[in-house]
């Protein structure tokens, strides 16, 4: 089961997490849990999810504001790719200082590129860990070849992709994961974006900018 959950940050934007819920077992991850902690805690008593990783694509603001108060709940690890904590640790270099808030992550599990998370209670039920630079220095993709999906955070976007005007980010970086590690990915697979609806790898390769 995949269960988006749109979330309002600071009343200015909204931000997708997602549930990705092995039906089996009923047990997950929850990914970008980016705000309102409360309506995910309670979505998770009220589905009886049990949550075995908090994954985030990426350290922005906007992605990880409900991590500290849903990991002090749930005592679950808190997992980010390598240069996570050039954003976790800081609160320039996420955002949040910019909205007057101080969003620091103590606690964070760094994941090699190509690693695979399993779930303890379904060892068959996996994400493959995709390195993937250019919006952030630590952006990650979580790919599952069985359910053809992959959580892309903000790299890319139905009709378009990240910024890398901020800090870490780059153009060139950001374009050769999308070449490169995006569009390798089968045609079919669905990309579940940080912000808007749904895409697919066919679909984003057909834009002429990529070409």
């Amino acid at each position: 089961m995949i269960l988006p959950v749109e979330v309002d940050i600071f009343g200015i934007m909204e931000e997708n997490a997602y549930f990705f819920i092995d039906d089996e077992t009923n047990c997950g991850f929850l990914i970008d849990p980016g705000a309102e902690a409360d309506e995910l805690l309670q979505i998770i008593t009220r589905q009886k999810f049990t949550i075995e990783k908090i994954l985030l694509t990426h350290g922005h603001y906007d992605h990880i504001g409900a991590v500290n108060e849903i990991q002090r709940a749930l005592k679950v690890p808190v997992c980010m790719g390598r240069g996570g904590n050039f954003y976790a640790k800081n609160t320039a270099n996420n955002g949040s200082k910019f909205f007057d808030q101080e969003i620091i992550l103590d606690d964070v599990t760094i994941l090699d590129d190509a690693a695979e998370i399993f779930l303890s209670a379904n060892p068959n039920f996996k994400l493959k860990v995709i390195a993937a630079p250019g919006h952030t220095l630590d952006g990650t993709i979580y790919y599952s070849e069985k359910y053809s999906v992959a959580f892309v955070g903000d790299t890319i976007f139905f009709g378009g992709h990240g910024r890398t005007d901020l800090a870490g980010g780059s153009e060139l970086d950001l374009m050769n994961t999308i070449k490169n590690k995006v569009f390798t990915l089968p045609d079919e697979t669905i990309l579940l974006c940080g912000h808007g609806v749904r895409t697919t790898v066919a679909k984003e390769k057909s834009r002429a900018w990529y070409v």
